[in-house]
């Protein structure tokens, strides 16, 4: 009879962090799901969870728990997914130190993931950003700042969490404007900067008590290293702006990722190649990026045009044959 104690202790500490390098913020999702998981199985054992054991967690218990996330917490399908994702991970994990559990990891494997459409891409028209930036404010402690956080975001398509963790060091605000992202899987790249862009940042960091490089560039009123929710909420504000002098645009649906999708879709219409784009966003396949050619109704119309006929459909399409005029081809006809 094992303990899960020091497995679980493992799991997180040698694997996910050690091995495998998974960014905080990832290691908090598995821990949000497995803290879940844990209090589940602590109720169907009847027991605490310190008290629980490796043998408790089988594949009948992974099923009621991906139920329970639906039926009784109201999981989206695509959370149950996610979660569905760590628990194989867990179970994979087990099988690893104790052979025995190998015929339970796998029939947990075996659990199908539910289909689901895929998300829907929201994203500002080129109108909405220049209406949406004329309406920032202009002064107050708060503005420059502001201003500069949402011209970045439209400008890199940054995560909201590589936003966050910017610092002044991996700005480049002289010569070759550019910044040094550090995005998912540990990984960076290098996006351009526009001059506006740059400048705005410049006078941000110019303001600054603390220009060290490892000081965060964006920070709240008491320079405080923006969180992630804290960069939303400042996006949300600004976004109403968009209900005045235009189309009614709930401001719930503009978020941080927003701006990603617009900077891609932006790039897109400009005519910036896809295997470009997807080296700017950072993603990992290039059928991520491709996603985007099918949402911008510009392009689709502009291919729409390049196959409008050039004149009515009655000479575009003629009923009559083109060969029945051609006089040389109709004479070898008769020759034949």
């Amino acid at each position: 009879m094992t303990p899960i104690g020091p497995i679980l202790q493992s799991f997180f500490v040698d694997y996910l962090q050690a091995l495998k390098g998974l960014r905080p913020l990832s290691v908090r999702s598995y821990r949000d799901t497995m803290r879940l998981f844990l209090a589940f199985v602590a109720a169907e054992r009847r027991r605490k969870i310190s008290r629980l054991l490796v043998e408790d967690f089988t594949y009948e218990l992974a099923q009621r728990f991906l139920r329970h996330l639906e039926e009784r917490r109201r999981n989206s399908v695509r959370t149950r997914n996610q979660r569905l994702a760590i628990i194989r991970a867990f179970f994979d994990y087990l099988a690893s130190r104790i052979p025995e559990r190998i015929a339970v990891a796998e029939r947990v494997s075996a659990i199908p993931t539910k289909r689901t459409p895929p998300p829907e891409t929201r994203f500002l028209e080129r109108a909405d950003v220049q209406r949406l930036l004329a309406a920032l404010p202009s002064k107050g402690r708060r503005a420059l700042r502001d201003r500069a956080l949402l011209l970045f975001l439209y400008n890199t398509g940054a995560r909201v969490q590589e936003t966050a963790d910017l610092r002044i060091g991996q700005l480049d605000l002289d010569g070759t404007l550019r910044v040094r992202l550090h995005g998912k899987g540990d990984k960076w790249r290098v996006c351009p900067l526009w001059p506006e862009t740059a400048r705005q940042l410049r006078d941000l960091v110019s303001q600054r008590t603390s220009a060290l490089p490892e000081a965060s560039v964006f920070c709240s009123s008491r320079d405080r290293p923006l969180t992630r929710f804290g960069i939303y909420k400042i996006v949300r504000r600004h976004a109403r702006l968009l209900e005045q002098g235009g189309p009614k645009m709930h401001a719930r649906r503009i978020s941080p990722h927003v701006f990603r999708h617009t900077a891609a879709v932006h790039l897109l219409e400009s005519g910036v190649e896809v295997n470009v784009i997807r080296g700017w966003l950072g993603h990992v396949s290039l059928e991520t990026t491709n996603r985007y050619a099918e949402i911008t109704t510009p392009m689709k119309e502009a291919a729409l045009r390049a196959c409008e006929p050039q004149s009515d459909l009655s000479e575009a399409f003629p009923r009559k044959p083109v060969w029945r005029d051609d006089a040389a081809l109709l004479a070898w006809l008769d020759s034949l």
